[in-house]
């Protein structure tokens, strides 16, 4: 089901370029095949030549190039209600904010709905539930109290405490002290959202937010590490989002974040083998298979390049059909011809001692 809001409210919104709709929606216009933020300074289109869509990457892949202007493929400002409402989260997570507290701000508790289903996969108020959860979790692994998590975590009673916790981290409160647990973070990049887990010990999962397969890339992660999956931050999460800036920018070439990768033994020669094709190149779905001392496991490395659960970082679009057609990518196509072209046209760039003089922001 699409998050977009009504029509006649995104119209609205551009017209009246509001700010509050910047990330929500993003408007193509059909005469000049540009796409824009809902702010941009430009002359307004008119309504009947204008196409909306959820993503940059929609509006990528529906043949578009970004706006020089408004720069839609730079990161995309948090609206100022939404930045507040992270931050008070952030400082008090055991706090409940309810939809009667959004409206006493003057909020519509569905724009909120809709911005958190887009930009972290689950309602505000499920956000919100699931990061009071993993305070509780992190409080008691740092020594506190049953009581004093549940009290911070803003339950008034502990067995409905105890309930939502069991629930989120599949045991008891008080077994939870050595619990591994993997922490979900939602990315921003110019191709679209991306989601993010980490353990303490680094990087497990990197995909494309509209991936077909992210649920199921869900479980295995789940089954991999017998670890719940809950919302959070840690430092390899906020690592990984600097290196992916600083990679869409052109300045980096080599991500360092700490990989966790667990798989059968042909699954991780493959992953580690595409992490040694050098940036800017490709390298057949053939010569891998001979690399690993198999020619004849083409399909089988197809098969492990698929199973990637860390896009980007482990480079499975580095990987082409032995006539040069792209093959498969998780992450679609025409981010992998994207993907393929950047790294490109940006080792030239450094050879030429350009790279990162030019941004995505800008079009061609």
């Amino acid at each position: 089901m699409s998050t977009l809001p009504p029509v006649a409210e995104m119209e609205q919104a551009y017209l009246n370029r509001d700010a509050s709709y910047d990330g929500l929606f993003f408007l193509g216009v059909r005469t000049t095949g540009i796409f824009c933020r809902p702010t941009c300074p430009a002359r307004s289109p008119l309504p009947r030549n204008v196409e909306y869509f959820p993503s940059v990457a929609k509006a990528l892949f529906a043949g578009y190039r970004p706006c020089k202007r408004c720069r839609p493929m730079a990161e995309v400002n948090q609206p100022d209600w939404a930045a507040a409402l992270l931050a008070e989260i952030d400082a008090d997570p055991g706090r409940r904010i309810t939809e009667s507290d959004l409206r006493s701000r003057g909020l519509d508790p569905a724009t909120a709905r809709r911005h958190f289903l887009r930009n972290y996969g689950m309602t505000f108020q499920a956000y919100s539930r699931a990061r009071r959860l993993t305070n509780a979790f992190t409080g008691i692994r740092n020594g506190e109290s049953l009581d004093g998590a549940a009290y911070d975590s803003g339950y008034e009673s502990l067995s409905g405490f105890r309930e939502a916790f069991g629930q989120t981290f599949a045991c008891p409160p008080g077994k939870s002290l050595n619990r591994p647990v993997v922490l979900l973070a939602w990315l921003t990049s110019p191709l679209g959202p991306l989601i993010a887990g980490a353990t303490d010990d680094g990087l497990c999962l990197l995909e494309f937010t509209d991936r077909r397969m992210l649920e199921a890339q869900f479980e295995t992660i789940r089954n991999s590490f017998q670890s719940p999956v809950v919302p959070g931050m840690n430092v390899h999460l906020e690592q990984v989002q600097q290196e992916l800036d600083a990679y869409f920018e052109g300045r980096l070439v080599k991500f360092t974040v700490p990989l966790v990768y667990p798989g059968t033994d042909f699954q991780r020669r493959v992953w580690n083998e595409l992490q040694r094709i050098p940036y800017g190149e490709t390298r057949s779905y053939q010569e891998l298979a001979t690399t690993l001392g198999d020619a004849g496991a083409v399909r089988a490395v197809g098969r492990a390049n698929g199973l990637n659960r860390i896009a980007i970082l482990i480079p499975c679009h580095r990987v082409i059909n032995k006539d040069g057609g792209l093959g498969g990518y998780g992450g679609g196509l025409r981010r992998k011809q994207f993907l393929l072209d950047f790294e490109r046209s940006n080792a030239r760039a450094i050879a030429t001692g350009v790279a990162g003089s030019q941004r995505l922001g800008s079009s061609k």
